[in-house]
């Protein structure tokens, strides 16, 4: 899995014109899954991310978990994480994950989440638009493969 983890103050996703979903304080995450993922690296990015000490406590210090803050997750599949770039100009998304496989797998890391944390996702597959007020900004990308 591949993830982009944005400390946000506010974040939503629209879809059709329409907001579908949206956070307060909290991370927006764009989840990329990739074809040789596999459970443990699910288990590993959940624990990784509701655990991730990156919000600010009375010091000011990152001290603080979403799960500290009593924060929100706003989850968007996003392949293009996997966008190979090396030839061309065109970028080749056949690192991504099959969108079945894909789905399921996306869709059981929202579950997991949500037994840590409140967690609003986008629509697998969709045409979404995000906005998002970061704060920080904070932004962190986690490799399942590389630990």
């Amino acid at each position: 899995m591949k993830l982009v983890i944005q400390r946000v103050k506010s974040a939503s996703v629209s879809i059709d014109g329409r907001v579908y979903n949206a956070i307060q304080q909290g991370l927006l995450l764009l989840v990329g899954v990739g074809p040789e993922d596999q459970q443990e690296d699910l288990d590993y990015a959940v624990r990784k991310i509701v655990n991730m000490r990156i919000f600010s406590d009375d010091e000011g210090k990152m001290n603080l978990s979403v799960k500290d803050i009593q924060g929100e997750i706003l989850s968007v599949s996003q392949f293009t994480l996997f966008a190979d770039t090396k030839k061309g100009n065109r970028p080749a998304f056949t690192g991504a994950a099959k969108p079945d496989m894909a789905e399921a797998f996306y869709q059981e890391f929202n579950q997991e989440l949500a037994k840590e944390v409140s967690v609003e996702a986008g629509v697998f597959g969709a045409d979404m638009q995000v906005e998002l007020v970061n704060d920080g900004p904070v932004t962190i990308i986690l490799d399942t493969k590389n630990k």
